[in-house]
């Protein structure tokens, strides 16, 4: 599964409760979380880990933090090798966090089985999304922090983003997205 999003989405925060519960059920679960790289220093933080701090102790977890290094598109150069070795290696789920900056961040779509994109309710233009890119690769758009006060805006950015796809092209002739 291949996930993007805006910053503060919470795709680490989803990851880290989604892998707890597959690895609960007995799933062997992978993590490959990209950081992007200092255009200045060509170094990256590799945070996204400490964002994950339960999902890190389970013995049926691995999480791989690595840097773009220029690499456009959200992920690394060498992402589709790490996913085979992955596969190879006998985990069972495979979640590829994407760096997630914007609306060109979908290589990672080729990639995978499903693309997710993930959205916070109260994110500015709400139908950022009716743009070509990001939204139109997208297999499933999840509103995260759909609780609380944000319950009312979530709701509001679910009915906005359900019209706006329908103006999208289909990928697939099986599959439609879902919001």
């Amino acid at each position: 599964l291949g996930l993007s999003g805006p910053p503060g989405a919470g795709k680490s925060t989803f990851i880290e409760c989604f892998g707890k519960m597959l690895t609960e059920r007995k799933y062997k679960v992978s993590v490959l979380a990209v950081d992007p790289s200092s255009s200045t220093s060509g170094g990256s933080l590799l945070g996204d880990k400490t964002r994950m701090t339960e999902l890190s102790r389970d013995m049926n977890a691995y999480i791989r933090p690595s840097p773009t290094r220029g690499t456009l598109g959200g992920v690394t150069r060498t992402t589709n090798e790490a996913i085979l070795l992955c596969e190879g290696g006998g985990y069972d789920v495979v979640l590829v966090e994407t760096v997630g900056v914007g609306q060109s961040e979908f290589a990672v779509a080729d990639m995978v089985d499903m693309f997710i994109l993930l959205l916070p309710p109260a994110g500015g233009d709400e139908l950022q999304g009716i743009k070509r890119g990001i939204i139109e690769m997208a297999d499933l758009v999840a509103v995260n922090k759909a609780d609380g006060d944000l319950v009312v805006p979530a709701r509001r950015i679910q009915a906005e983003y359900v019209s706006a796809m329908k103006l999208l092209r289909k990928r697939s002739k099986v599959w439609r997205p879902k919001v």
